[in-house]
């Protein structure tokens, strides 16, 4: 999996955790990354209306909506990897009989575990997780 979940999980707890409009170099700082990153995230949060923008001198971000109303899952949905095991470039052969059924069995396993980890994801949602950092 890549960090995107990571991103945009520390920009949604930042933003459930101030009142304030945040900017995405405040964000970036926080989490230590280039802030082209934190707008990249920010522009497909906005673009799953999880948060809003305001531009100008005093613009910034804040959530769309009230934190315990965004479950986890609803974040993670706005970034979800293709696959969570990752998928090999190559073809398998398909005269092995592992080969020509690998791919089939690694999908459903796949699936499986996202089911699951979907459902613990919506077990959450971010005002509670934000209550971590108090």
């Amino acid at each position: 999996m890549n960090g995107r979940f990571s991103i945009a999980m520390h920009i949604m707890t930042l933003l459930c955790a101030d009142d304030k409009l945040l900017s995405s170099d405040y964000m970036a700082g926080s989490i230590n990354v280039n802030p082209v990153l934190v707008r990249k995230e920010l522009s497909n949060l906005i673009k799953h209306n999880l948060i809003t923008s305001r531009l100008g001198k005093n613009g910034g971000y804040t959530l769309a909506k009230p934190a315990k109303d965004i479950t986890l899952a609803s974040i993670y949905a706005t970034v979800k990897p293709g696959t969570i095991l990752g998928q090999a470039k190559n073809k398998p052969n398909p005269a092995c009989p592992i080969g020509k059924q690998i791919n089939r069995h690694l999908k459903d396993l796949d699936e499986e575990i996202e089911k699951a980890m979907i459902a613990k994801l919506g077990d959450t949602d971010l005002a509670s997780f934000c209550k971590k950092f108090a």
